[in-house]
């Protein structure tokens, strides 16, 4: 539940509003840096560039509004529609900077992916641009760990560990989502 007065969002736990701004901050950053992937596959397609606009208006402080939403539900059904798995995971990782804002304060491990994903789907696409290269992946998910904020990281401890998987970019999130939880 939301409390205005407060700005906070409650259920098992609290973020406030600053937190959902610095992960927000933290997806779109990543998103931002392969939005290209996307474009360059789908030019005529708007809908991520749409997506992570409006991620960018919470980020700068714009009340978190139906806007966020539709575009992240937007980016996503564009992630579905592209044709190779790099642009896939450049819209989806757009789609979740817009829903980051939106991000449920529920001790569910799935949680963890509206964090993290975008950073382990960036590393996905460098391995894919590298002829699959893990070590390519691993250096980008090192990456991700250091531009992780000591508020993230807080937010981040407040969840439960991400689920283990044997697709890739879930592999990825987990090798991150344990780097950040040891940093602390």
């Amino acid at each position: 539940m939301l409390d205005f007065m407060t700005a906070t969002a409650s259920g098992d736990f609290e973020l406030t509003m600053d937190e959902l701004r610095v992960v927000a901050r933290y997806v779109a950053e990543t998103a931002q840096e392969v939005l290209p992937v996307f474009e360059d596959a789908n030019p005529s397609d708007p809908r991520p560039r749409a997506a992570l606009d409006a991620a960018w208006e919470f980020v700068n402080g714009a009340r978190r509004t139906k806007l966020q939403r539709v575009t992240s539900l937007d980016a996503h059904r564009a992630a579905k529609e592209s044709s190779t798995e790099a642009s896939r995971l450049a819209a989806r990782a757009a789609g979740d900077a817009a829903s980051a804002p939106y991000l449920h304060p529920i001790a569910k491990a799935h949680q963890v992916g509206h964090i993290l994903r975008a950073a382990a789907s960036a590393a996905r696409i460098a391995e894919i641009n590298a002829s699959d290269d893990p070590e390519v992946g691993n250096k980008m998910i090192e990456q991700a760990r250091q531009r992780a904020t000591p508020v993230l990281i807080d937010v981040l401890n407040r969840y439960p560990l991400a689920p283990a998987s044997k697709n890739r970019v879930e592999q990825l999130m987990t090798t991150l989502d344990a780097s950040l939880r040891a940093s602390r």
